[in-house]
């Protein structure tokens, strides 16, 4: 999957992503993160949620899903 293809994230897991950088806090929908894991945003370390770079990129670029909510 290409880094610049375009994610279509649910504010669930567009809220879990966000989440996702202080995983020590992470309190979002466990659905969203197995989302997120399958779509390769997100991963498993030690039984602890992580982000990935990828996810990084996509968290930094945002969804253009809900900027259109926002405009």
């Amino acid at each position: 999957m290409s880094v610049d293809s375009d994610f279509d994230l649910t504010p669930d897991q567009w809220e879990a992503l966000k989440a996702l950088r202080a995983p020590a806090r992470f309190s979002s929908s466990r659905f969203a993160l197995q989302q997120l894991v399958a779509l390769q945003l997100a991963a498993m370390d030690d039984g602890r949620p992580t982000i990935t770079l990828m996810g990084r990129k996509v968290l930094v670029r945002g969804s253009s899903r809900l900027l259109d909510l926002a405009a």
